[in-house]
């Protein structure tokens, strides 16, 4: 399970304060308003930022002594940071080996992730040479093949057609019960996951307004910030 307790951030012009919990081999989304807190969640539990005062917990375990590489986490991010010099698989292998010096088992752990995420045959190409799906399918091949248990994606398909975003997510949804990973994702289309994500996460102002199952927590009677949002 996945416990944020009371973590609070102060910043200059901003501040937050964050409680939720997440059962293991979950999907949770986090949804809400832009600059409401969302990838700040995130950034908080992956790491990079850190509370002055709080508690948070993976699988029983305190995260916050640790830095964000020794953390069973991790990340993928809105442009998915793709090298665009390298290959797919030499992408996905930095997720292994940052040096790319390879033994036999990296590189079938590298062929495995790609077949996962349905991109057999295009492990040579590279970014350029790729579609934006496919790009994505890339940057999370390289997260499943770090084996780590908790996966955040922080509005990684944002910027894909309706259709093609609808079968990233269930993809991710496919996988994470294939493989037992808890995910959580930020995402501005709630529409998108309300079927699919096991809970939801509503913030605003820095906080978690509501929290549960997607269909009773994105309801305008919740909150006056949550109609705004679903105008």
């Amino acid at each position: 399970m996945l416990v944020v307790d009371d973590c609070r951030l102060e910043y200059p012009d901003f501040s937050a304060r964050y409680s939720l919990r997440v059962d293991a081999g979950k999907l949770c989304a986090i949804v809400g308003p832009s600059g409401g807190g969302k990838t700040t969640l995130l950034h908080l539990i992956a790491g990079f930022e850190r509370p002055v005062s709080g508690s948070l917990h993976f699988a029983r375990q305190d995260l916050l002594p640790l830095r964000p590489a020794l953390r069973p986490i991790t990340m993928v991010f809105q442009d998915h940071n793709l090298f665009p010099h390298l290959t797919a698989a030499e992408n996905v292998a930095l997720g292994l080996r940052p040096s790319l010096r390879l033994d036999d088992r990296d590189r079938q752990q590298v062929a495995d992730a790609l077949d996962a995420v349905d991109l057999t045959g295009l492990a040579d190409r590279r970014p350029g040479e790729m579609s934006g799906g496919q790009g994505q399918r890339v940057a999370l091949a390289r997260a499943l093949v770090t084996r780590k248990p908790l996966l955040l994606l922080d509005e990684p398909f944002g910027g894909l057609d309706p259709g093609l975003r609808k079968s990233m997510i269930r993809l991710v949804d496919d996988l994470r019960r294939r493989r037992s990973i808890t995910v959580v994702l930020t995402i501005h289309t709630p529409e998108d996951i309300i079927e699919i994500a096991d809970q939801a996460a509503f913030i605003a102002d820095g906080r978690v307004i509501a929290e549960g199952k997607p269909n009773e927590i994105l309801t305008a009677d919740r909150d006056p910030r949550i109609a705004a949002f679903l105008g």
